[in-house]
């Protein structure tokens, strides 16, 4: 490997002029569309699961909570293997196609059946039945992690400027609003429709299941058609390297650790706080009727926040837009917290408020991709797919960790299902929805501040790694 290491005063020397090339790049808003198109896949893929799958382990496979423990942190530390070594194998890839479109074409096939699979019951008992569950879990993780590791490093290859590569980000974010919000309305509906019955049954979840999963092929293939890899890193000297050789630059890379580490604390903030929202509305604001207005309006809120993302991320850069929403949003769940909940009105504005800074979280793709640039600057390592691969990584953990605190937690103020709640559980339940997800995310925000990757120093930065490539 040739080692480019320097000094970021380095960077200082360099012609702060871009290149003309990345002058003339501009957002191609069907490119961008159509790789929207690959997150509605991935989610048509994903939300059977991380929605439903635990109701349909208890309630129709018959599982045990320890059994569902089980399966779940199994598939967690094989995560911890399989991610890494999917994006290092991605980084070695080389077709005609590119690194990452083959996967994105090819894997969806294997996710279908993999997603069917799980949500299939198959007639054993035991610890067999435990097994089969098990392994059809962690195939469908392995499947998704093959589609998404490539997809999230796709925009890494298929834009060069950084703000052209946030507004394919942003795009991404659009398209997992809009179908969110679609299978929200339509999923459990559909359970029930072709399960021909009124409550969720094996017939309904597998047949559902299927439905999406057929859906999530075409999604997939139309990205990866639209999607062509025209920013390839053989524009640089710089070569794949094996993963015990890349891990310690990328984790001497700063900028990277700290978007991990924003990308795991924001994603455990978020998930706590919409796990555990029924349970502020059902016996806080006491109120069931509320439920769907303020699930809806976060929901629509957050299409809305993604929608900002090319204007805010330009205006005020990756950085200062990400600490803006993130602390407008610590600063909502708080007041949420302190403020009594007699006035429904200001519940679904502050809700509303949430939603739309909920969206920052795909601030943090266009993050990675310059940290990627400045790796590939001072380093000269650039593994984009093992680096993705740690964000990928982060959330899931986030899912895992967080399942575990809420549910202790939860215990630990006293909660009794079914029942009426004492006034100080119902502080206890206001305080895991509202305050300890601020924290968490007032936590991802802090970190953020020691991230210096700012326009002018990525123009520079930009022109350094074109005159090198002139050089080789």
């Amino acid at each position: 490997m040739v080692n480019h290491a320097i000094s970021d005063e380095a960077v200082v020397d360099v012609v702060a002029a871009p290149s003309l090339e990345s002058k003339k790049e501009k957002t191609n808003w069907i490119t961008g569309g159509f790789y929207a198109m690959g997150e509605v896949g991935c989610q048509l893929s994903w939300y059977m699961i991380n929605t439903y799958l635990t109701i349909f382990y208890t309630d129709i496979v018959g599982l045990s909570a320890s059994a569902i423990s089980l399966i779940f942190v199994v598939a967690r530390i094989w995560d911890a293997i399989n991610d890494p070594m999917m994006g290092a194998l991605c980084d070695k890839t080389k077709t005609r196609f590119g690194k990452f479109r083959p996967y994105v074409m090819f894997s969806p096939i294997f996710l279908a059946i993999f997603n069917i699979l799980t949500f299939t019951v198959f007639p054993m008992q035991g610890i067999m039945k435990v097994l089969v569950c098990m392994v059809c879990y962690i195939g469908a993780g392995m499947a998704y992690t093959a589609l998404c590791i490539p997809y999230q490093g796709l925009v890494n290859l298929i834009a060069r400027d950084s703000q052209v590569r946030m507004d394919y980000a942003s795009c991404r974010g659009i398209g997992s609003g809009a179908i969110s919000m679609i299978l929200s309305a339509v999923a459990m509906p559909l359970i029930l429709y072709l399960g021909h019955s009124e409550a969720p049954t094996a017939r309904g979840y597998f047949l559902t299941t299927v439905l999406f999963s057929i859906l999530l092929i075409p999604c997939c293939l139309l990205c990866a058609w639209k999607c062509k890899e025209v920013a390839a890193p053989e524009a640089t000297d710089v070569k794949p390297m094996p993963i015990k050789e890349a891990l310690p630059y990328i984790v001497k890379n700063k900028n990277i650790m700290i978007t991990v580490f924003s990308t795991f604390a924001g994603a455990m903030g978020c998930m706590a706080r919409m796990s555990m929202l029924a349970f502020y509305v059902l016996y806080v604001v006491g109120n069931p009727m509320m439920v769907a207005p303020i699930f809806t309006t976060m929901t629509v809120c957050q299409l809305l926040g993604n929608l900002t993302l090319p204007w805010g991320t330009k205006t005020f850069s990756k950085k200062g837009y990400m600490l803006i929403t993130t602390f407008i949003q610590v600063a909502a769940l708080v007041l949420l917290f302190l403020v009594p909940v007699n006035n429904m009105a200001f519940i679904i504005g502050v809700s509303a408020i949430i939603g739309l800074t909920m969206a920052n979280a795909n601030i943090a793709p266009g993050m990675m991709c310059d940290s990627i640039e400045y790796g590939d600057w001072k380093y000269g390592v650039r593994e984009v797919g093992l680096t993705f691969s740690l964000v990928s990584f982060s959330v899931k953990l986030a899912t895992a960790v967080t399942g575990v605190v809420t549910v202790s937690l939860l215990a630990a103020i006293g909660y009794v299902p079914n029942a009426e709640q004492t006034e100080a559980v119902k502080t206890g339940i206001n305080a895991l929805v509202n305050l300890f997800p601020a924290a968490v995310i007032a936590i991802s925000g802090l970190s953020v501040l020691f991230y210096d990757l700012t326009p002018k120093k990525m123009e520079k930065i930009y022109a350094d790694l074109d005159a090198r490539a002139k050089k080789a």
